[in-house]
């Protein structure tokens, strides 16, 4: 029996449909380790600032400090996830934190595995996993 190609489509959609659905339920994290530390998706390092209270779910890096130190921003919708959580910053922006750390790039690093803000005045760090 010979179906109209109209009576599959409804099958092809709910397919769609399904496979868009599961990938939307696993939402990839929003940084990775490597090398021992965690990298954004164009694989520049991730750093933590001393001055941010861990878990508070605030950012004390704003205004010029930021500018410096981008924070690494979550797309609208984000959601926490494992140790991956989300802080409100005064902008109104929000950022990624890895363990209730807020976490930030660092201007003058150049190029994917420069790692030179790591001790600038004694509060940047490395973000590690």
């Amino acid at each position: 029996m010979n179906r109209s190609p109209l009576l599959r489509l409804p099958v092809f959609c709910a397919s769609l449909w399904l496979a868009a659905a599961a990938q939307a339920a696993a939402p990839a994290a929003p940084a990775m380790a490597m090398d021992g530390v965690l990298v954004d998706g164009g694989h520049m390092s991730l750093y933590t600032f001393d001055q941010d209270a861990v878990g508070s779910g605030k950012s004390s890096c704003n205004g010029p400090c930021a500018t410096n130190w981008p924070p690494l921003l979550a797309p609208a919708g984000a959601s926490a996830q494992g140790e991956w959580s989300l802080v409100m910053r005064d902008d109104g922006t929000v950022q990624w934190a890895y363990q209730g750390r807020p976490l930030y790039r660092w201007a003058k690093d150049q190029k994917p595995g420069d790692r030179t803000g790591d001790g600038v005045k004694g509060v940047w760090h490395l973000a590690k996993p």
